[in-house]
């Protein structure tokens, strides 16, 4: 849910069995930084894909196995009349208050963990030549850098990324600076990064460099890491 903060830092301890076998990139980046789709580039390419984001959806969505716990935890309040978490409302409570911040993920984070780990071994089995974990708040999470071979960070300036969750969500301006605040700098993020893709409106560039990115965990040999 990448309206709510500190909401997808996946633990991918149950994932060690992997490491070794098949190339592990890790895909990061701010909110509307084209995580999206970069991955969906990724996945054409042949390269198998788990959006920690999706997955975070698809558990809060209507009939979502999150959706009764939150109800149990937070009141009916927090579901709309579609049977879906209310994100507005959460994410107005989780921003001001972090104990009920701390309560959501207690809920979410093991159903995204355990959920994450199925997609993971599935495809692992499946002939993809890398499996590509799209996790937003990968750098702030802390857990993913000892088990990933390649860490791949989308940028693109603080304006754009406003303006692009601003046209997508409906989110006012404040509202998105509150979501960048709660998230690593691009500084830190780059600082982190095995490879940097530039996302500045520029989808041809975007595409090439992604290309490149692809060309080179195709190349990757699992018991060494790559660098840029």
């Amino acid at each position: 849910m990448a309206s709510t903060p500190h909401q997808n830092p996946t633990d991918p301890s149950d994932l060690t069995a992997l490491k070794g076998h098949i190339p592990l990139l890790g895909l990061t980046g701010g909110i509307g930084s084209g995580k999206t789709t970069v991955s969906n580039l990724l996945g054409r390419l042949g390269a198998g894909v788990i959006d920690t984001d999706l997955i975070a959806h698809q558990i809060t969505a209507p009939g979502g196995i999150a959706i009764p716990l939150i109800q149990e935890q937070f009141g009916a309040k927090f579901i709309d009349s579609a049977g879906a978490l209310n994100r507005g409302k959460m994410r107005a409570l989780v921003f001001t208050n972090p104990e009920s911040r701390k309560a959501l993920e207690q809920i979410t984070h093991p159903l995204i963990r355990q959920e994450t780990t199925r997609q993971a071994l599935k495809l692992s089995k499946s002939g993809k030549p890398y499996l590509v974990f799209v996790v937003p708040l990968l750098i702030e999470s802390g857990n993913w850098q000892g088990i990933l071979d390649h860490i791949a960070v989308v940028d693109c300036p603080e304006d754009v990324q406003i303006a692009r969750v601003m046209e997508r969500s409906g989110l006012t301006k404040q509202d998105v600076e509150k979501i960048l605040a709660a998230q690593a700098s691009r500084a830190k993020r780059i600082s982190q990064a095995d490879t940097v893709l530039h996302n500045d409106r520029d989808l041809a560039k975007l595409e090439a460099e992604t290309q490149v990115l692809h060309q080179k965990l195709i190349g990757f040999k699992t018991n060494q890491s790559t660098s840029s």
